[in-house]
């Protein structure tokens, strides 16, 4: 892995969506989920890390890591309730807004859950037992219906977008067809 912590922000774009098409703002949202996958990996790279060192962490180190995934995942919920809002205010798309808060919603959830997870396996090192092992069994299955429930409204969003992509490629159909008359 190298080290825990990356020098530069996942997310280094500022949410300028003005003059963004619906289609544009989708893309930018995809890419801001695919910004949380990496930043998830990131996390459990550096906990693993974290762990390798019991007893004697390294918690200034994994502390830091921590701080830096948090800060890069607001910045990213920064981004999609921009995108969210232009979607509701300026686009009247207000179901692909509901699903995006509710996308939102459920990686917040995510994220809460995964850093208990991971507080509990370390503490089943320090100090094993059935209650903390029951209680990592119970965020784990949590976890992967959070996870479920997240693919589930991703294609909700795929599905309730589909227009956006036929009309914008209706609508540059028809521009390059004005244009060719010309």
């Amino acid at each position: 892995m190298g080290e825990l912590t990356s020098e530069q922000p996942m997310t280094d774009t500022t949410c300028d969506v003005a003059d963004a098409t619906p289609k544009q703002l989708l893309s930018r949202f995809y890419s801001l989920q695919e910004e949380r996958v990496q930043g998830y990996q990131m996390f459990e790279e550096g906990f693993q890390a974290y762990l390798k060192g019991s007893p004697n962490y390294n918690f200034p180190l994994y502390r830091r890591l921590v701080h830096e995934i948090t800060q890069s995942f607001n910045k990213i919920s920064q981004d999609v309730l921009c995108i969210k809002s232009k979607f509701a205010e300026q686009n009247n798309l207000i179901p692909i807004s509901e699903i995006m808060e509710k996308i939102q919603n459920a990686e917040k959830k995510k994220l809460e859950m995964t850093a208990k997870l991971q507080l509990l396996r370390q503490k089943s090192l320090d100090e094993p037992s059935e209650t903390i092992q029951s209680e990592i069994e119970d965020i784990k299955q949590s976890l992967n219906e959070t996870r479920d429930y997240l693919v589930e409204q991703m294609e909700e969003l795929k599905y309730e977008s589909e227009d956006i992509y036929t009309a914008e490629s209706d609508l540059e159909v028809t521009e390059s067809t004005t244009s060719a008359d010309r």
